[in-house]
């Protein structure tokens, strides 16, 4: 009678009986789990894996035990799923690896993986039936030549496969591992009890050299990843062609998008309707009527109007609660009229690109060029949305993958992207300059971005991670799934963002009552008039750029009009407002996503340069 249970036992035994065992292995969602079912029916049990919350199943087929492992990317211990497969792995006579035929770049990468540990491997390439829909062809022959094992194409619902691949498990054999790996892994594989553990030794498997007591043993992990990465991309570059018969339009265009004669096109059509669609119809059409006139006018008006009579005009209370920077004016004008509809707008935005599959495709298009400002592809989409508003941009770049990155992705926005207020008026200002000018404002700009994110990326400790993404099917968005994401990330937006924005304006109420502002402003003249060469009332704009950025642009555009600003010093002052340290709004929100220390460095960085670099132009321009 046949029988599905979940066994309490916590231990091993059911890998130490006299049978062999077969190891079913695969990333995640490649149809394992079909395999399995086939080899064992109903006849499953379950049991929690030792010191894990995961589960493993086990069944028999014949004389084997056979066990489904975790879907993982690759044999390690970054987490429970990978450490229930790799000793589970470590421990089978036979793998199965099940991969995804249609994307080998991936799946491939844990095939060599156990290859070079040294296990008796079957292949099952799975999915065929979408290969040809795909608009690919695969040699399976020389792809079974390359790897030194055997292959079977099979399609799992369909069951197209299975049987040439049960009939093949006595045929299981040792593949071709990485030729650096031979000399080191054979040292080791002498004086270990399991050989396959040599590998991972040398890939510095912290569990695995504890066990053997290896811990000083050298390692090579990125040494290690780099020489696999290369293999598997050879391989794929000759085993895989594209054919454009079968091919279905999706698949057509998914090629033009990733393909650079093509995709930058494509690139420059969607960024260009993001920054009008965030730029433009969010950042100034709806926050125009959110900020100007639903909060600026109405609530603006009727909280004064309350509460006026409850405070005396100047005292520090009046200022704390309804002043310019106030608890109950710029707190709610802020959050709700200008940043709210951002956030919202964004969101909005990215979880289409994400639902749609072209987010992936955006950066791998993009990865090799921000690789060099220690970025990878991903840093493209808040780098293009803080040309609507830099503080949004700072938000999203919780996309980036290392700590490392999201600090490089966040001073360059502070430092060298002009929001789309900002970028107004100095677009005005540009206009009656001329194209020398312009030339020059875009050439600073564009070259204090490289220089800096190539620096940073120099001399950050660490490394940025490597763009590991996987390329989904071009599709419709479900509005459903995109509507449910944006209300549930801009809610916690809100939640997080709302108490940071009372202490700011507590603290600037502070500075403005006692007068530290106007000390700022009247300490800062000296500077600007000595290094910059501009006249002194370029100080104020200056300070006004960081209570909103578009201000402080504005007030040198008044200092243009009155005559006080000649052509050069025009110049000078909008590379420096440019360059110049964030709005409020941003700074707190840098405060939020980054370290205290983090965003200091920020706020302090942006200043020495934009005073230095606007400092050299004006020694050479005026």
């Amino acid at each position: 009678m046949s029988h599905c249970h979940s066994s309490t036992q916590n231990n091993l035994d059911f890998m130490n009986e006299s049978q062999k065992t077969i190891i079913l292995a695969g990333n995640p969602n490649v149809g394992k789990s079909v395999f399995f079912n086939a080899f064992t029916g109903l006849y499953v049990d379950v049991s929690n894996f030792p010191g894990t919350t995961v589960d493993i199943s086990y069944g028999k087929y014949k004389n084997y035990t056979v066990i489904d492992t975790p879907g993982v990317y690759g044999v390690s211990s970054f987490n429970d799923e990978e450490r229930v497969a790799r000793d589970v792995i470590l421990e089978g006579d036979i793998i199965i690896n099940v991969v995804d035929a249609v994307h080998l770049e991936r799946d491939l990468f844990l095939t060599q993986q156990l290859i070079d540990m040294g296990k008796p491997i079957i292949i099952a390439l799975n999915m065929m039936d979408d290969v040809k829909r795909n608009g690919l062809n695969i040699d399976i022959n020389q792809l079974s030549n390359l790897l030194g094992v055997p292959i079977i194409p099979t399609i799992a619902p369909k069951k197209i496969g299975f049987d040439p691949l049960i009939d093949s498990l006595d045929q299981a054999r040792i593949g071709h591992p990485l030729k650096d790996l031979k000399e080191p892994i054979e040292q080791l594989s002498s004086t270990l009890k399991n050989p396959a553990e040599a590998l991972l030794i040398l890939e510095e498997d912290q569990h695995v050299r504890e066990r053997n007591q290896a811990e000083n043993q050298p390692g090579y992990r990125e040494q290690i990843y780099q020489w696999r990465r290369k293999r598997v991309n050879e391989i794929v570059d000759k085993v895989v062609s594209e054919i454009s018969q079968g091919a279905s339009f999706k698949t057509k265009l998914s090629r033009w998008m990733l393909n650079p004669i093509t995709g930058f096109p494509i690139l420059f059509v969607v960024l260009g309707f993001m920054y009008y669609f965030l730029g433009v119809f969010f950042a100034q059409t709806i926050v125009d009527f959110t900020e100007g006139v639903v909060m600026g006018q109405y609530y603006q008006n009727f909280i004064l109007q309350l509460l006026s009579p409850a405070f005396q005009e100047g005292s520090f209370w009046y200022k704390l609660f309804i002043g310019e920077f106030g608890l109950l004016t710029m707190v709610p004008i802020y959050i709700l009229g200008l940043l709210l509809p951002l956030v919202i707008g964004f969101y909005l935005l990215l979880s289409l690109l994400e639902d749609s599959g072209y987010l992936p495709r955006i950066a791998t298009l993009v990865d090799k060029g921000l690789m060099k400002l220690g970025l990878n592809g991903r840093a493209i989409i808040p780098i293009i949305l803080g040309f609507g508003c830099v503080t949004m941009a700072t938000i999203t770049t919780r996309i980036l993958g290392s700590k490392r990155e999201r600090f490089i992705a966040t001073m360059l926005l502070g430092l060298a992207i002009p929001c789309s207020a900002q970028l107004g008026v100095i677009t005005g200002m540009m206009g009656s300059l001329g194209i020398g000018y312009f030339f020059i404002y875009f050439i600073t700009i564009f070259f204090v971005f490289g220089i800096v994110g190539a620096l940073l990326n120099r001399f950050l400790p660490g490394k940025s991670t490597d763009l590991l993404i996987d390329i989904p099917p071009l599709r419709l968005p479900k509005i459903k799934n995109v509507f449910s994401k944006m209300y549930t990330k801009s809610v916690m937006f809100l939640k997080e963002a709302t108490p940071l924005f009372i202490i700011g304006a507590i603290g600037i109420t502070l500075l403005e009552h006692f007068h530290i502002l106007t000390w700022i402003q009247n300490a800062a003249a000296p500077l600007t008039e000595t290094l910059l060469k501009l006249p002194k009332e370029s100080a104020t704009s200056f300070i006004m750029g960081i209570i909103r950025r578009d201000f402080g642009a504005a007030g040198l555009f008044d200092l243009a009009n009155q005559g006080l600003l000649n052509p050069a010093q025009t110049l000078v002052s909008l590379v420096v407002i440019t360059l110049f340290v964030p709005c409020i709004a941003a700074i707190l929100v840098i405060f939020k996503e980054r370290s205290w220390k983090e965003s200091i460095a920020i706020w302090v960085g942006s200043f020495v340069i934009s005073f230095a670099v606007g400092g050299l132009l004006a020694q050479i321009l005026i």
